[in-house]
């Protein structure tokens, strides 16, 4: 029989604010990372204190908001109101306290839930907050949410507003770095749905006058654009809408208060619905949804009041009320859309007309595709449930609610080898691992149909749940895991071929990596070092003492079960894949995956130089 174990007021605990918020990051800011994912903590953190600024625009105070990261160093300067003197300490470290609470003081605010910038003063090793208003400054310095010294000066000339630097402790964000593309398109965001704003990150002016508009602009060229964008705007509601020549499934971008919503929620479902309807009714035909909203490229902002998200991070919303006696955000944004929409249309033909052509093809292609759909649906059903090249997670294998998507990764790796020793030292709970057999097909400047005949295409496309569009993605990372030799290279270049030809918001939306795996593994009797670049195999060198062993890695196959769990496991590094928005992904493919030219053979050879002379050096 077990031993009881006791329970007496001795077990019983009570954490002060930021004791609960370093024990459970997860519930204030989602997962923690390093930086190479977008929806990361370290960004969370900078989000939270740019809302606050951001709010203060809203309100009609300050235009300019300051950024700069250096390092792990991060400063938000804005010229707001400033908080109030008094309060500088209690509004960074004492839960529930803000002024989001006084609908007089913020209306439709982005941080509703007085802990955003709580949880980054917490989660730092250095926090320190300065407000000036009034020709007066007061000042607050902590460190991992502990205040450690208050300043208080009765006359400044500094220009009033708040300046809040930080820098993420170590000790819970392992190894990171801010990426500023990651920190870019979050900047770009903000300035789209603030008009008017400028923000400046490390000397870089961010300004946009046409909001949403800008924003598909900056998303889809206009060679690849069927029609002019269409910008829709009204009172709490903004609307920019496309349709692709080339990209297959849908792709939205939603915001709800300024809050990007990348798990999109009741407005995008809304909106959604609407499109659908109001086109139906323009053309007085019902067309399939799927093939309406095929191939469309489109942004929604919308303004509620007291807006209710189903986290802390606000990734997703789920008001269905507007507020202010306004009606609910399916029939608001319903109603705006079939007006506004509805006489963009009759007022130009020849965008409508393109629309329906569009429609006509992807009903073309939907009915001559039905059979092999079909087909390759039942295929991907057998072959998971005979586990073929899947061995799922336990979030999905049995719908653990407790685990958010935001923690899955599938891995992409090719031979038995390599996807026997990551299946055998993942976390089940929340990795994945797709077994490639040998090399993809080249897919550029094939149809959709390929994706259905070929076996390989058709079960990555079944796994991670991504026919018609990624919103219902399996997995937030998909992380291609290859050698680092020509084959693994090659490999990895037919897979995001294969993502930019088919599903560019994979990789759009950050959820595309590309496994960093240790080149060298040195060790002594005592310890052992996995070194990922010849630099740190010098470092692992010196820092060992007696007899050295080296071993140089070839490949994944020849790493055990028992050290690969060392680099899919907290110290995993990822490379984020990431577009050049310079260029466009149809150039690119060509370039690449087209037929070959003398200009990417003199591409190749003299990268390939480049390659070898540091394989020398190494």
């Amino acid at each position: 029989m077990a031993k009881e174990t006791k329970y007496t007021e001795d077990n019983i605990r009570s954490l002060d604010w930021k004791e609960h918020i370093r024990m459970r990051p997860g519930m204030y800011i989602g997962k923690l990372g390093d930086g190479s994912s977008p929806d990361d903590g370290i960004y969370i953190l900078l989000k939270e204190v740019l809302d606050n600024s951001i709010d203060e625009y809203v309100m009609g105070a300050g235009k300019t908001i300051e950024v700069s990261i250096h390092g792990t160093k991060v400063i938000v300067r804005d010229y707001g109101r400033g908080i109030p003197l008094g309060k500088v300490v209690d509004v960074v470290s004492k839960m529930n306290t803000g002024g989001k609470y006084d609908s007089r003081a913020f209306k439709k605010s982005v941080g509703l839930n007085g802990v955003g910038t709580k949880a980054v003063n917490a989660l730092s090793a250095f926090f320190r907050v300065e407000s000036t208003r009034d020709g007066q400054s007061a000042s607050a310095e902590f460190e991992r949410g502990e205040l450690i010294n208050t300043e208080r000066l009765e006359e400044t000339s500094r220009r009033k507003g708040t300046k809040v630097s930080f820098i993420p402790d170590e000790t819970i964000f392992k190894k990171y770095k801010f990426r500023n593309e990651y920190v870019a398109k979050m900047l770009k965001n903000y300035v789209y749905l603030n008009t008017g704003l400028t923000i400046v990150f490390n000397g870089e002016k961010y300004y946009s006058e046409n909001g949403l508009k800008d924003l598909l602009s900056e998303n889809i060229s206009e060679e690849t654009r069927l029609y002019p964008i269409i910008h829709l705007l009204g009172e709490d509601i903004e609307i920019a809408l496309t349709h692709s020549k080339t990209q297959y499934s849908e792709e939205y971008h939603s915001f709800v208060n300024g809050q990007h919503t990348t798990q999109g929620g009741t407005h995008q479902n809304a909106y959604r619905e609407a499109l659908v309807k109001t086109i139906r009714d323009f053309f007085g035909k019902n067309y399939d949804a799927s093939d309406i909203r095929k191939s469309v490229v489109t942004a929604i902002s919308i303004k509620v009041m007291e807006p209710v998200f189903e986290s802390q991070t606000k990734t997703k919303l789920g008001s269905t009320e507007i507020g202010g006696g306004l009606p609910t955000v399916r029939t608001f944004i319903n109603d705006f859309v079939k007006t506004r929409l509805d006489n963009y249309l009759h007022k130009n033909p020849d965008t409508a007309s393109k629309i329906q052509q569009k429609i006509l093809q992807a009903e073309r292609e939907r009915k001559d595709l039905s059979g092999i759909r079909k087909l390759a649906r039942e295929r991907a059903k057998k072959a998971s449930l005979h586990n073929k090249k899947l061995r799922d997670c336990r979030v999905h294998l049995s719908d653990m609610k407790k685990d958010n998507r935001l923690d899955t990764t599938l891995f992409i790796t090719e031979g038995d080898s390599a996807s026997g020793s990551i299946t055998k030292s993942r976390n089940v709970n929340t990795q994945a691992v797709f077994s490639l057999k040998g090399k993809p097909l080249n897919s550029y400047g094939l149809s959709k149909k390929i994706v259905y005949e070929n076996e390989e295409f058709n079960l990555l496309q079944a796994a991670l749940n991504i026919e018609d569009s990624i919103e219902n993605l399996r997995y937030n990372n998909i992380v291609i895991a290859t050698d680092a030799d020509v084959d693994g290279m090659h490999i990895r270049l037919l897979l995001i071929t294969f993502f930019l030809q088919f599903f560019p918001e994979v990789i759009k939306e950050g959820h595309l990596y590309i496994l960093e795996t240790p080149l060298f593994r040195v060790r002594d009797k005592k310890d052992t070092h996995y070194c990922y670049s010849e630099a740190e195999k010098q470092e692992a060198i010196k820092s060992l003492r007696g007899k050295v062993e080296i071993t140089r890695f070839k490949g994944l196959g020849e790493i055990s079960p028992n050290e690969f769990k060392f680099f899919i496991g907290e110290d995993i590094r990822l490379d984020p894949v990431m577009l050049d928005k310079e260029v466009p992904v149809e150039e690119m493919l060509s370039f690449y995956m087209g037929k070959n030219t003398p200009d990417r053979q003199k591409f190749i050879i003299e990268n390939l130089k480049v390659e070898l002379d540091l394989v020398e050096e190494n």
